[in-house]
């Protein structure tokens, strides 16, 4: 074994991002960061091309199977080399934005996939770290990464062993992603779209559904009832938009005292309620607080309201409230706002609920319960999976070092 630098086996160089005027709307398709995932697959959205003129003008930033693609920009140093794609023929032939940056292997003296798996392995990624410059990834640093260099038939042999595990985890998230799909067939199945009511449902507003009592839907407080000097080390627990955008409720970052507490009661969340976030771009963001959390109060970013449950799931209420098309009714001239803000009490509480048998609400939620309790099954094997595969990883590379 021995060790070269990508350079030497590679041609390493930027792509090109065309202006707004030589952009067209069809021609010579542009792959852009945004097409490719987070697993490095291709998206299958393209949405910005040249013409052939322009694309023959960058010839070599032209993308050919084999490459390899770098995320080499962002907003956030972290962010950069955090993603990485093994071009093929889905993406051979398009043009590359400046924001990646193509590894083309010499085919004679290095395979693709053991090169590309190594980038991804814990040394390739740390080399990437250490080149970083800001928030970019140069070429030219690019071109010194060390790589084990090893016959090419040994090569194929790591490529393949890891490229097997790899699949079949692939395919396993694949599957976790048609669950949330399933559901939302299910939803539309049972119930029709929520905006058209196809099915002719009796619609109710939010006040006909919360519970009948005071502050069952509470904005959060004005931002000068939460400053900074009014936080205390633990306590009660101030929910914030992570709460809502991430369904997750482990995370805890600020505490108010009793004496707080006790003056912002109105705000105060409760296991069952629902939460939205009331601004930004992910606005209309909703989760149910669940069993067992935290005593606290919501901040200035929310909207809390408490259903009842004799009226309305929380779970149906969940997915009609995050229907596409009902977001597009409801929210879409503020999303499409310079800073999207949750519309003002008087007109959400004019929004219509399509307002089935409780009886079919429980057996959608039936459902949901089932669906997301196989989705977690799936995830904790799928994070196994992600361990086995890395540790085979380190194990197939650490031979080499």
């Amino acid at each position: 074994m021995t060790i070269v630098l990508i350079g030497e086996i590679a041609k390493v160089t930027n792509g090109k991002t065309p202006s707004k005027i030589e952009q067209r709307e069809e021609g010579f398709p542009v792959l852009k960061i945004k097409n490719i995932d987070e697993n490095g697959k291709f998206r299958n959205n393209i949405d910005s091309f040249v013409d052939q003129e322009q694309a023959a003008k960058f010839k070599d930033k032209i993308i050919q199977e084999n490459d390899i693609l770098i995320l080499n920009a962002a907003h956030n140093a972290s962010y950069v080399g955090s993603k990485m794609c093994l071009a093929d023929k889905n993406i051979s032939g398009n043009l590359a934005t400046g924001e990646w940056t193509i590894i083309r292997p010499s085919l004679t003296k290095i395979v693709p996939e053991y090169l590309y798996l190594w980038l991804n392995s814990y040394n390739g990624k740390r080399q990437i770290k250490n080149i970083v410059k800001g928030i970019h990834l140069y070429p030219k640093d690019v071109a010194t990464i060390q790589i084990p260099h090893i016959p090419l038939e040994e090569q194929k042999s790591i490529a393949e062993e890891l490229q097997q595990a790899k699949s079949i985890n692939q395919k396993r998230k694949h599957t976790i992603s048609l669950l949330d799909e399933y559901i939302k067939s299910v939803f539309i199945e049972m119930f029709g779209d929520p905006v058209t009511n196809p099915m002719g449902w009796e619609t109710k507003t939010i006040e006909q559904l919360v519970k009948n009592e005071r502050y069952s839907i509470k904005r959060g407080p004005f931002g000068g009832s939460l400053k900074k000097e009014v936080f205390v080390e633990d306590g009660y627990l101030v929910y914030e938009q992570f709460h809502a955008l991430n369904n997750d409720f482990t995370m805890a970052r600020y505490f108010i005292n009793e004496e707080k507490f006790n003056e912002l009661k109105a705000f105060e969340v409760k296991a069952g309620d629902i939460i939205i976030s009331c601004s930004g771009v992910y606005l209309g963001k909703l989760a149910i607080v669940p069993e067992g959390s935290r005593k606290g109060i919501i901040n200035q970013a929310l909207l809390k309201i408490s259903l009842d449950n004799t009226k309305m799931n929380s779970q149906l209420f969940l997915y009609i409230f995050s229907n596409k098309n009902f977001k597009n009714k409801f929210f879409g001239s503020n999303i499409g706002s310079g800073i999207p803000n949750f519309p003002a009490m008087p007109e959400f509480k004019k929004f219509s609920f399509i307002y089935p048998p409780i009886e079919l609400q429980n057996r959608f939620a039936l459902v949901v319960e089932k669906t997301k309790a196989l989705k977690q099954k799936m995830l904790t094997q799928s994070y196994k999976l992600e361990t086995q595969f890395q540790s085979l990883s380190q194990r197939s590379f650490s031979n080499l070092n």
